[in-house]
């Protein structure tokens, strides 16, 4: 195809689908007035302001129906002075008793079975990006960035980290909760007489969810298309000088075994600034900036021939982070920021850091209807796994159309900028990998027709053809139908160096359908069958693989699924390989067609002993599979509790194949001693790479966002426990605003 006729198309899918875009309907204003006196968080709310302000009450369930008014009754009311919004919330229980529900006292918890309330606020009112803010009864704290809607749960990110202070107390038959934002926390236009916002409360005794705006139960409770106004009384005025500085020290020491060298000791400093350049606008800057204190990733057993994705979890990356990322489709992200300061360690398959010299970050609104971000990244060389420096610059503008939709483009460059012969900077020193790309992304303003169109074409020397990516999807959903369909096509030569794409050169198609019933039995909430498809084809080859699912789901009142389903795939090689990576490896050319039936089952989580099982079973590369994954979890309520994440996967191959029994545990243990004080444990025991793995972290957050890390790793090889490589990191961080 043309790329005249590719840009047809997309002129005319946009054209379409935005006819799609529904009216927004009118939502019952809540007027926050400024406090006429100062506000006080102890939980008591006998502060004259609170007796003034206007309240937020008669919410809507949106489960397990979505057609009344919520039994447990909440009421929410604003107030705000020059440095903070105040938001209290009365929270009444429906049943005897003050037991709630926690997994335990560390924050940015989440799932269903809590207890808990939270405040959104759309400050654009956009429908499209949002702040979230909550607490639970224990008061632990959780605070969010909600990207694309809230459309999925991709979309709401706990990751992202700020100072707000909050109180809560429990009272016989209700607990309370007042919590302090500081205006300098959040983005937001000067001059604004009102924002989109949404209330939501869980209440675990009854396991109802509810909203203060009503929201169909088929879409997520953070849905930024479901939001009332807020309507101030008088216009919003800059918050000040809003600059924050977090410097750290780290220092720590380690040894590698396997090479009998003698212990490193290292020590550094560093750290990020923030610079609020409009009220709207953020500017982010980091000198040697360091993750040890990072989480270790959740390993996983990877029977596919492919790369496995872990999402980002790095503070720096993670404000207005869907600029950058939400380009493309989940399996062809143009930009994917953890390719800046992670390499692999081969030895162990884990992720290790890249040292990041420096870096900056502009990202935010320019007006209500542009977003921009601009970023650049200088990365140091690592000799050890043969890495040069690389320089990485991006660039995105996004534009809003219609009620939620928006354009976005993007540009990406990768680069070294030292000449190894003449030992000297050099704009042109060596190879470079560039990409430019345009997404149109799509959202009703009911949230019904989700979707999107996009094209990228990647930039490198000696390329020319094949080296575009394009796809499209449209999703459908109503209480009871779940239609969509997605198409790509990406060239053999297309090369997305910064991006997460672990295939090249391919067709695809991807039609789904759900129904589901609601009954009227108290035990289900909704149930139904599905179709899922995937078919994927070369020009030069037809048919390349295929995946068919038959499934069949039920959503259980007391939050427990089950999903039982029938597997089809057909796979072509295109490279050598071996699902049991070791032995003889299946050559090139061979072809496989196999059938699995697979049960998922996730039980009640609001129970003290909660679990989630998968099986997988049937034919896998002309032998058999049997795969039984899970995590058992216990919690000490409120201080912690223990998990286990299991992975046994029985493969079983004709020679001269090797069959091979893999296995990955990992047990887990967080105690949270109080709100600020957190100790996590996390062994892991992967025998495809031969390698045990503990991490502990020991963490005391004195102050808020400002915190003493202490963490321990170590590897070992599994058959002797003889170590290959231990580490032991003192980290401090402290955050000021100036």
């Amino acid at each position: 195809m043309s790329k005249r006729k590719r840009l047809g198309w997309l002129v005319i899918f946009c054209f379409h689908i935005s006819l799609l875009q529904a009216q927004y309907i009118a939502k019952p204003p809540l007027h926050i007035q400024r406090a006429s006196s100062a506000i006080r968080l102890d939980g008591v709310m006998d502060e004259p302001a609170w007796q003034t302000a206007q309240v937020a009450d008669d919410f809507w369930q949106n489960f397990p129906m979505d057609t009344s008014l919520a039994l447990a009754r909440t009421e929410v009311r604003m107030t705000y002075d020059d440095r903070f919004i105040y938001v209290a919330a009365k929270c009444y229980n429906t049943a005897p008793g003050n037991y709630y529900v926690t997994p335990s006292l560390r924050r940015d918890f989440r799932g269903s079975g809590n207890d808990m309330v939270t405040f959104i606020c759309d400050t654009f009112e956009d429908q499209t990006n949002a702040f979230t803010f909550g607490a639970n009864p224990y008061n632990v704290q959780r605070e969010g960035l909600i990207a694309n809607g809230g459309a999925s749960q991709e979309d709401f990110d706990l990751s992202w980290d700020n100072k707000w202070s909050s109180h809560t107390e429990i009272y016989d038959g209700y607990w309370l909760v007042e919590a302090a934002i500081p205006f300098k926390t959040i983005r937001y236009k000067e001059g604004a007489t009102q924002w989109n916002i949404q209330f939501y409360r869980l209440d675990s005794e009854v396991n109802e969810r509810a909203t203060w705006i009503r929201v169909p139960r088929n879409f997520r409770l953070y849905s930024l298309a479901y939001t009332g106004k807020l309507i101030w009384d008088e216009p919003l005025k800059k918050p000040g000088v809003n600059i924050s500085l977090i410097p750290y020290l780290a220092g720590g020491v380690s040894r590698n075994y396997q090479e009998n060298s003698a212990s490193t000791h290292t020590f550094s400093a560093g750290g990020d600034a923030k610079v609020a350049v409009t009220p709207s606008l953020n500017l982010d800057l980091t000198v040697n900036p360091d993750f040890s204190q990072v989480e270790v990733d959740k390993q996983v057993t990877n029977l596919d021939r492919f790369e496995i994705f872990f999402p980002e979890k790095r503070q720096f990356f993670l404000e207005n982070a869907d600029l950058f990322a939400n380009f493309g489709m989940e399996n062809t992200r143009p930009f994917f920021s953890r390719r800046i300061g992670v390499a692999i360690d081969s030895a162990t398959g884990q992720n290790v850091q890249n040292p990041i010299l420096f870096g900056a970050r502009l990202s935010g609104r320019v007006n209500k209807k542009w977003r921009v971000g601009l970023m650049n990244m200088q990365a140091g060389k690592d000799d050890a796994i043969d890495l040069p420096g690389f320089n990485y610059s991006v660039a995105a503008v996004q534009r809003q159309l219609f009620a939620r939709s928006n354009l976005s483009a993007i540009y990406i460059n990768k680069q070294t900028l030292m000449d190894t012969v003449r030992d000297a900077f050099s704009l042109n020193a060596g190879a470079y990998n560039r990409l430019i790309g345009l997404d149109y992304n799509l959202a009703s303003a009911d949230n019904r027709w989700n979707g999107k169109v996009y094209y990228h074409r990647s930039l490198a020397p000696g390329t020319s053809d094949e080296t575009y990516s394009h796809g499209a999807m449209l999703l459908y959903s109503t209480l009871r139908w779940e239609i969509s369909w997605a198409h790509q096509a990406v060239g053999r030569n297309y090369d997305a160096a910064v991006g997460y794409v672990p295939r090249r050169g391919f067709r695809r198609i991807v039609p789904s359908v759900a129904y589901y019933f609601y009954p009227k039995m108290r035990a289900i909430n909704r149930h139904g069958p599905g179709l899922e498809q995937q078919l994927w084809w070369k020009d030069t080859l037809g048919i390349t693989d295929y995946n068919f699912k038959l499934f069949y789901q039920f959503d259980f009142r007391n939050t427990s699924m089950l999903t039982l389903s029938v597997l089809n795939d057909y796979i072509y090689l295109f490279a050598p390989f071996t699902p049991s990576r070791t032995g003889l490896r299946f050559p090139v050319g061979h072809q496989f067609s196999q059938t699995n039936a697979s049960l998922e089952y996730k039980s009640d989580t609001r129970k003290l002993f909660s679990y989630e099982i998968t099986t997988l079973s049937g034919q896998y590369y002309g032998g058999f599979l049997n795969s039984f994954i899970g995590t058992l979890t216990y919690r000490y309520q409120p201080y912690g509790l223990l998990s286990l994440d299991f992975s046994y996967s029985q493969v079983r191959l004709e020679e001269p194949y090797s069959s091979a029994n893999l296995l990955l545990v990992g047990p887990r243990l967080d105690l949270t001693f109080t709100r600020s004080v957190f100790l996590t444990t996390f062994v892991q025991y992967n025998n495809q790479f031969d390698n045990i793995n503990i991490n502990s972290r020991f963490q005391w957050r004195f102050q808020p966002v400002s915190d003493l890390f202490i963490v321990y790793t170590d590897n070992y090889f599994p058959d002797s426990f003889r170590p290959k490589n231990r580490a032991l990191v003192l980290k401090l961080t402290y955050w000021m605003n100036l």
